[in-house]
């Protein structure tokens, strides 16, 4: 069996308010081509399907459109949610889409229920809330490890009793794996990390979140997202896994890659250089961002720049030789709400959060974060 695992589309995202609708189409056609091509049989996507909760208008459209494909292409779709999803919207008919060979899995009650694909057992684990199951599995603690291990029990268990090869597919950051600026933060009282030991017992273990391909262990990977979301991104190169299973379980993967709708690329130089030097006329068509060293501050920089680079999105400056300046207010990108919300808090007073107010702000975030997952 040939499984196409596959990512983070995050359908409906912009790249620094362009957006990536087009290039995600895109993505859709290429990978209905690499179907065909490479005969697959089942499509994994490991969650964030959308970008946010609610989607909008156009995303939803796209989505559709890629799932009708697909099931024209007579292949089985096996989609979790992730944590950018609205489990209980993107699970919407999901019993119904089951015939067409479409198996939406936002259930954490399901994880233990696997769709069957010929010989192969496909365990699928949506993104985890550790709050919104603690209760329901009587969990010891809060946090991503304790609910992923005991979701990996219920897939053991039941596959104690098949003895077919195995697949799961689920949405979590593993301890060593590699982050990137365009991720959303899901830590719970700062531990966000699940060892790589929790999938031992199945065959191929098809991760998502981390929006860069990495090997986790030979059969522990993830895909990555299908574009780059950030320029924290510039070197990495996108697209899924194509993964062989054979009776005896897991047979090697190959790496397929994506289309690039625009390379991007971080720059660094003098104002005047970069509009002159030719060493810069490759970087022409791509997305830019730019980050300008001259002693004084240029005038009308953008403005500059994009008549020579007309795809530069973002503009900072780090002069030359400048004297110890001021701390800066640190970037919020990327970062834990947690965190951003104690600078705010160290900023305006002069002076840190105590440990109550500290921990009253972690209950507020993870109280926020749940309320999400149940929407």
């Amino acid at each position: 069996m040939r499984v196409l695992h596959t990512s983070d589309w995050h359908l409906g995202r912009a790249f620094h308010r362009e957006s990536l609708l087009e290039a995600q189409a895109a993505f859709v056609d290429h990978l209905v081509e690499t179907i065909r091509s490479e005969r697959v049989d089942v499509v994994a996507v490991a969650g964030d399907v959308y970008d946010r909760a609610l989607p909008s208008v156009d995303a939803v459209a796209l989505c559709n459109e890629t799932l009708r494909r697909l099931v024209a292409e007579n292949v089985h779709t096996v989609l979790i949610s992730g944590n950018h999803d609205s489990a209980r919207r993107l699970g919407f008919g999901a019993d119904l889409m089951d015939a067409s060979g479409v198996h939406l899995r936002t259930d954490p009650a399901r994880v233990g229920e696997p769709v069957v694909v010929g010989d192969v057992a496909f365990y699928a684990i949506p993104y985890l809330e550790p709050e919104a199951v603690r209760a329901p599995w009587a969990l010891p603690e809060r946090s991503h490890s304790a609910a992923l291990e005991h979701a990996m029990g219920l897939v053991r268990d039941d596959l104690a009793g098949r003895g077919m090869p195995s697949v799961v597919l689920a949405h979590a950051f593993v301890t060593g794996g590699k982050g990137s600026d365009s991720e959303r933060d899901i830590s719970v009282g700062g531990v966000a990390h699940v060892p790589v030991a929790a999938f031992d017992g199945v065959d191929y273990v098809a991760l998502g979140h981390l929006h860069g391909r990495q090997r986790m262990s030979e059969s522990v990977r993830y895909s990555g997202s299908p574009i780059a979301y950030s320029f924290s991104e510039a070197t990495q190169v996108k697209g899924s896994w194509l993964v062989d299973i054979g009776p005896g379980g897991f047979r090697g993967a190959e790496f397929v890659p994506a289309p690039v709708p625009r390379p991007i690329a971080r720059v660094s130089g003098r104002l005047a250089d970069l509009l002159t030097s030719e060493r810069w006329s490759p970087l022409e068509g791509h997305w830019l961002q730019v980050t300008l060293t001259d002693p004084v501050r240029p005038k009308s920089a953008m403005e500059n720049l994009r008549r020579r680079f007309p795809h530069t999105l973002a503009l900072s400056f780090d002069p030359e030789d400048a004297p110890q300046a001021a701390p800066r207010a640190p970037r919020l990108a990327g970062r834990p709400e947690i965190e951003v919300a104690l600078d705010f808090i160290r900023e305006v007073r002069g002076e840190p959060a105590d440990d109550g107010e500290r921990r009253l702000l972690r209950e507020a975030v993870e109280a926020c974060r749940a309320k999400e997952a149940l929407a």
